[in-house]
Order: structure tokens, then C-alpha cells, then sequence
């Protein structure tokens, strides 16, 4: 049940995604006044479809739903009546092959801009992005940013949620640098600001792989005080087996002094398969006990631990200081949509760079079934985050189809300029030979994207 709606979810979100990048290669064709033989949803036997009577034009979904293609007249792949010659897309001046080609990557850009545009304008409730606490042995510790003050700013850059935050921080993964961070303090009723310097080394790399930037980087959102009381225990779980009773109130892991339950569950969860020595209050006498959190894989193949403790239920209220409101007119909305499709454009090329110098690993490369559980995952929160989903997948298939890779849309975009330098196409030999190392490349990808995911569900 789970894989059929996981597959329902990644249809749902990527089908339309598909659907409107060859959408934008096929209105532009059809303007630019070539004629177009076939609209595709899919590779491979056609499924079902229909014949338009008017155009002709064959629209299909077919059996292998990993993209699409609009097929155009072309005296390249077949002979073309002398009456039609002018229709045909090898017969075009180089710019009007060059819009055919862009026009995909950049309706899957509209796209990302549209839906960004949407949840701009949704008014939302959001933590205020005040430091609620400061992790221990992190760069946030090493700048001693003071837990209270507000985040306005990393590295000269304006951020008002945490989402922002962590996307500024994640396009940092892999460096050795140093992290600007401004701060605000109200203190003083002045809400002077003062910039802090944090130390970062092969960030989200290491033993950080698989974190969130901000647990990366150690500063994290308010959270609720709760106290670290076990209220449930899964029969089957390590907490369980190993001693751990309802009623316990955790007071050390590992020596380290546990104040509340979320600090508790930060050292399990960052523990899998690691013996750890607990020590509970359990009837005023206090107890120690060693428990080895089991290894789990959560949505994206990253591990993490779990003892099968739930904790004792308590009324959480989130202190004003720490709430604000996020909402934005029609105009601002979309200003900072454009600014976001930006920001996140520029950091996935930044990410493939860092991949290939070797500053971040290729494990990092996610395939279509990660993409599909990140769909699922998705629908189990919210429309709002489905719409987020759909706005960043959208965006990486602009950037990824505008690769100069034969292959790929940047690819053919790259011949075309230069037979609009040339005065002529190159070579078909040559074009060829590019396709092939196209081709080739692309495999590797695949491959390794695949291999990635394989990995992460075991």
C-alpha cells in the first residue's frame, strides 16, 4: 500500500511538472512554424492517446514515465516532402531552435517562479528566528552566538524564516570558510545588530553527513521545554528490552546532563547502533542502564537512532517572543519568488560543482526514487509543502535540462550557438559523437543516482 502511494504521489507531483516542460518545447515549436508529429508523456510503447484530426499531431502517454519529448518534422530522421521542407526543424535559423530548446527548461522555471509566488502570498504562523538554543561543539558554539537574539542576515543576505535560514546554510555544504551571522538583540530595546564569524570545516560532511544544516551548524529554533519523562515504551523497542521503565525521568546520557526530552531524543537519534549508558530517576533512587539505539533509515536513506520511547504528554505554548506572522503582498510575493528560484538555482550548480572537485560527496546524487518518497512525504504534511516540493523539483529539472550535455536540452542549445556563430550546423559526425558521450554521462548519473537510492532503503 505504501509503494502504490508512493508512486500515486511522485505521478501526481511530476506528471504535470513533465507535462508542461514539453508543453513549452511544443507551443514554441508549433509558433516558430514547425511542425510537430508526436506530444509525449513518457518513453517507450505508447499506452494510450489520441490523434488530433485537425493538426495530426500524435498525443500520447507512454509505458516509461521518465520524462517526455516532443517529436517535430526533421529531415534528419526521416524524408520529408519537398512541400514541407520549410516546417522542418532542421530547415530553422539557429535562434528559433534555440527558443524551441529553452522554452522547456524555462516553463519548468515559470513554474518554480508560479508556485513560489503561491505560498509567498499564504499567510503562515512561524517560529521567530530567535536562537532558542545552541548546540555544543558546533560553529555556533565556537562564534558564541548568544541564544535570545535574532537572526537577520547569513552572510550579508536578508533571512526572515528558518526555511531561509537553512537553505542559506545548506548552500555552504562541503566548504571550509568562515559563516557571517547577524544578529539582533532587543536587549537593550535598540535592536542593535552585531555580526559573528563562525568557523566552518568540510560542512555537512563527515560525521555531520545526513544532518540538517542548522543541527550542522548548532543553531537551532525555539523548542518547547519538555520534561524528559518516558510516558510509553514499544514492546519490541531497545528502551524496553534494556531496563528503560514508563515513569523514568532521563537525567544523563553519556554523562552529558539531559534538561528536557528534545535533548534527549538529539543524542539518540544522532546514535545508531551505539551503546549509550543512561542514567534515570526512577522512585528518587537513581539508575543507570546501557541502551543501544536500533538503526533506522528515516524518508531520504539518512540513519538515525531509535530506542521505542515515547515521552509523557504536556501541554506545549509557544512563548509570543517566539512567534511572528509571515505574509507578503501580491508584489512583494512575487519580487521574492524570483530572488528564491535565484538562490536555489544558483546553489544546486554550486552543489554539482562541489560534487565533481570532490568537496562533497556522490552520495549526496538523489534519483527518482528518493524523489518519489520526498512526493510522499510531502502529501503526509501539508498542500503547502506538496506546492514547495513541486517549486524545488521543477527548478533542479531546469538546471539539470540546461547541463551542456549533447544529451540534455543545454546540450543542443550548445550546438545551435555555435552554428549560429558558424554561419552552419556542425557535423552531423560530429553531433553524433557528442550525443554518444551525451549518452554516456547520462548513464553514469543514472546509475549512480539509482545506486544512491538503493542504498539509502537498506
Amino acid at each position: 500500500m505504501t509503494f502504490l502511494l508512493t508512486l500515486l504521489a511522485a505521478i501526481f507531483v511530476l506528471g504535470p511538472l513533465i507535462a508542461l516542460h514539453e508543453w513549452g518545447h511544443y507551443i514554441v515549436a508549433r509558433l516558430c512554424g514547425v511542425k510537430v508529429l508526436t506530444y509525449s508523456i513518457g518513453f517507450g510503447p505508447k499506452l494510450f492517446g489520441w490523434t488530433s484530426k485537425k493538426s495530426g499531431i500524435d498525443y500520447r502517454i507512454s509505458a516509461l514515465p521518465l520524462g517526455g519529448y516532443v517529436k517535430m518534422l526533421d529531415e534528419r530522421e526521416g524524408e520529408v516532402a519537398a512541400d514541407e521542407q520549410h516546417l522542418a526543424f532542421n530547415r530553422q535559423y539557429p535562434l528559433k531552435k534555440i527558443a524551441i530548446v529553452a522554452a522547456g527548461p524555462i516553463m519548468n522555471f515559470v513554474i518554480a517562479i508560479a508556485l513560489f509566488w503561491v505560498l509567498f502570498m499564504t499567510p503562515s504562523e512561524q517560529l521567530a528566528t530567535k536562537i532558542g538554543q545552541v548546540l555544543p561543539d558546533t560553529p555556533a558554539a565556537m562564534a558564541q552566538l548568544p541564544v535570545g537574539d535574532k537572526i537577520v542576515a547569513i552572510d550579508g543576505h536578508e533571512v526572515q524564516t528558518w526555511e531561509g535560514i537553512n537553505y542559506r546554510l545548506a548552500g555552504r555544504m562541503g566548504e571550509t570558510d568562515n559563516v557571517s551571522i547577524t544578529l539582533q538583540s532587543d536587549a537593550e530595546g535598540n535592536n542593535a545588530t552585531k555580526i559573528y564569524q563562525a568557523p566552518i570545516k568540510e560542512f555537512m560532511q563527515g560525521d555531520a553527513q545526513g544532518k540538517d544544516a542548522l543541527s550542522s551548524f548548532g543553531m537551532i529554533p525555539w523548542q518547547p521545554n519538555i520534561a524528559p519523562i518516558v510516558g510509553d515504551l514499544t514492546p519490541d523497542g531497545a528502551a524496553s528490552r534494556q531496563g528503560l521503565k514508563v515513569g523514568d525521568r532521563i537525567t544523563a546520557i553519556n554523562g552529558e546532563e539531559i534538561g528536557d526530552w528534545i535533548s534527549a531524543t538529539r543524542i539518540i537519534r544522532d546514535s545508531p547502533e551505539t551503546l549509550l549508558s543512561f542514567t534515570v530517576l526512577r522512585d528518587g533512587k537513581s539508575v543507570q542502564l546501557s541502551i543501544m539505539p536500533q538503526g533506522k533509515k528515516d524518508n531520504l536513506g539518512n540513519d538515525y537512532g531509535q530506542i521505542g520511547a515515547m515521552v509523557a504528554q504536556s501541554e506545549i505554548v509557544i512563548p509570543d517572543a517566539y512567534k511572528t506572522t509571515v505574509v507578503y503582498g501580491p508584489g512583494e510575493s512575487l519580487v521574492k519568488s524570483f530572488e528564491k528560484t535565484e538562490q536555489l538555482a544558483v546553489m544546486t550548480v554550486s552543489s554539482m560543482g562541489k560534487m565533481l572537485s570532490g568537496m562533497i560527496g556522490l552520495e549526496n546524487l538523489s534519483g527518482p526514487i528518493t524523489i518519489a518518497k520526498v512526493a510522499k512525504q510531502s502529501f503526509d504534511i501539508s498542500w503547502q509543502m506538496v506546492l514547495s516540493t513541486a517549486a524545488l523539483i521543477s527548478l533542479s529539472l531546469a538546471v539539470l535540462n540546461l547541463l551542456p550535455i549533447p544529451v540534455l536540452d543545454g546540450g543542443h542549445i550548445v550546438y545551435y550557438v555555435i552554428e549560429l556563430i558558424r554561419g552552419k550546423p556542425l557535423s552531423e559526425g560530429v553531433q553524433m559523437v557528442g550525443l554518444n558521450i551525451g549518452l554516456l554521462l547520462l548513464a553514469g548519473f543514472m546509475v549512480l543516482a539509482i545506486g544512491n537510492d538503493i542504498s539509502r532503503l537498506f
